[in-house]
């Protein structure tokens, strides 16, 4: 790892970092002062209606920050260092440490003193203020990312030749591959993890309906399979026989194999959608890209996928000419 991607990492994990530091030391200067059971929740109306313990409110701050820090730090590791893209959600990043520390400390503010935590208020115009705290962070951090040089793009992988892989007159041939993605597994980890604070702390149906299954679901399709075949190209889950993504050999014009900016190219990770083409994109790399018969493209990051375009090539063909 050269030092441009340690110094993304550094400035991409920061911003969670200083507020997590923050938010201890703001409770270690209120303590004494908060109520145990504090006030920990509150309706849009700024009213209290629900209470937490020092100890899980310590819980929730220490597993918010390190997830938040642990998440951006893979996109800054993942991420080709020459993109801009991912640079934005940096920028982002430190807008939502700053708003999140924010609130984190303005509830023990809000606490500190009052005798009963149903009588404490936590005012709407905060979130306004905590807003303007996360827009100059981000401010910061795009001063500080100006520290991190932006070297020459890497060249693409492959070509727009069509590559084909030799097999002999009836011989079979199949191709699979793992695809991991790192950040959906960080991802569904992070809600897990929060799912368990907020069991901790009581709050249980938000936590069965809402975030434990979305992590379990981050975590079931955060390791799909990619196979070429006689069946064409199929991307599915690992432990699920569902969502299933296909493109058959009648469908396939030509594959090649070039390298993908995920966030540059397609904005995001998951199934995307662009004009004309849609990918599944789990990770920045070599990627397998398959352009089809109706002139659509379709994309899936998977290593080894110079392989998979010249058998998928080979199997068209042969498709093709005995029909």
């Amino acid at each position: 790892m050269n030092r441009a991607r340690y110094r993304l990492i550094s400035v991409a994990v920061l911003p969670f970092l200083l507020a997590l530091a923050a938010d201890l030391t703001a409770y270690a200067l209120l303590r004494d002062r908060l109520p145990d059971p504090m006030a920990g929740h509150f309706t849009a109306s700024g009213r209290s209606d629900g209470t937490a313990s020092h100890t899980s409110y310590l819980v929730l701050v220490v597993v918010m920050h390190l997830g938040l820090a642990a998440l951006w730090g893979v996109v800054a590791g993942t991420t080709d260092v020459a993109v801009r893209g991912p640079r934005r959600l940096i920028i982002a990043g430190y807008a939502t440490a700053g708003l999140v520390g924010y609130l984190l400390a303005v509830v023990l503010v809000a606490n500190a003193g009052a005798g009963d935590p149903a009588r404490v208020r936590m005012p709407l115009w905060q979130i306004a203020v905590g807003a303007g705290v996360g827009a100059l962070a981000a401010l910061i951090g795009r001063l500080l990312l100006r520290a991190v040089p932006v070297p020459a793009p890497a060249p693409s992988l492959g070509s727009d030749e069509s590559p084909r892989l030799h097999l002999a007159e009836g011989e079979a041939a199949g191709w699979m591959r793992r695809a991991p993605s790192r950040v959906l597994f960080l991802v569904g980890a992070a809600l897990l993890a929060v799912g368990a604070v907020l069991l901790l702390i009581g709050t249980r149906l938000n936590a069965v309906v809402g975030v434990l299954p979305a992590g379990l679901l981050c975590l079931a399709l955060s390791r799909p399979y990619v196979t070429v075949d006689r069946h064409g190209l199929t991307a599915r889950p690992s432990v699920l026989p569902w969502p299933r993504i296909q493109i058959p050999l009648s469908d396939v014009d030509r594959a090649i194999s070039r390298r993908i900016e995920v966030v540059a190219e397609y904005g995001g990770w998951g199934y995307r959608f662009r004009p004309g083409r849609s990918g599944l994109m789990l990770r920045s790399g070599e990627a397998i890209v398959v352009h089809r018969t109706d002139g659509r493209e379709f994309a899936v990051t998977v290593d080894d996928s110079a392989t998979a375009a010249a058998l998928l090539n080979t199997l068209a063909h042969r498709a093709e000419a005995g029909r």
